[in-house]
Formats: structure tokens, sequence, C-alpha cells
């Protein structure tokens, strides 16, 4: 049950930081409201993030991969962004390697 739990942990987090991150986007565009719900998702991502059960540079380690497959869902979604083959390769690099932390 340990795995399952940070993987949910993982998988929230990286939701609450990128979703975060696009309302400050938003925000900047001077939507002061979006700012401040950004700032909430990334506060919120902050106190999730801290509740997994493996150890800091493991945690981290293995979310970035985690975040990097969420950011790049939402880059295509919401923003229309089409990746190109360097992303694509990097990215399968970025989630083998956070699995390989995460055994």
């Amino acid at each position: 049950m340990p795995f399952v739990r940070t993987a949910l942990i993982l998988v929230s987090a990286a939701i609450l930081e990128a979703g975060g991150d696009a309302l400050m986007r938003r925000g900047l565009q001077h939507r002061p409201l979006f700012l401040l719900l950004g700032a909430m998702g990334l506060t919120g991502y902050g106190v999730l993030i801290n509740q997994g059960s493996l150890d800091f540079g493991r945690l981290l380690g293995g979310y970035i991969a985690v975040f990097f497959a969420v950011s790049q869902i939402a880059a295509v979604l919401f923003f229309r962004d089409v990746l190109p083959w360097q992303t694509i390769v990097g990215g399968i690099l970025i989630v083998s390697g956070g699995c390989v932390l995460l055994i």
C-alpha cells in the first residue's frame, strides 16, 4: 500500500503544481483572481508533496518524472503545444530515471 499512496501523492501534487503554474501564467495577463488561485494550488502542492513516505531525495527525484508527464499532458491539452521529438526523447529519459528512483 505505501507504493499506491506514494503514487497518488505524486500524481496529485503534480496536478496541483502544473495547474497552479498554469493559473499563474493566466494571472500574469492582468487577472488577479488567477494569481490567487495559482498561489493556492502551488501551496497545496508544497504541503502534499511532503506527505510521501520516501526520503526527500528519492521522493522529489521520482516526482520530477511524474511532474514532467503531467506538465506535458497539460501543455498539449490546455495550451495546444506540439511536443517536438527532443521533448519526447528527453521525457523518456526523465521518466526512466524516475522509475529507477522509485524502485
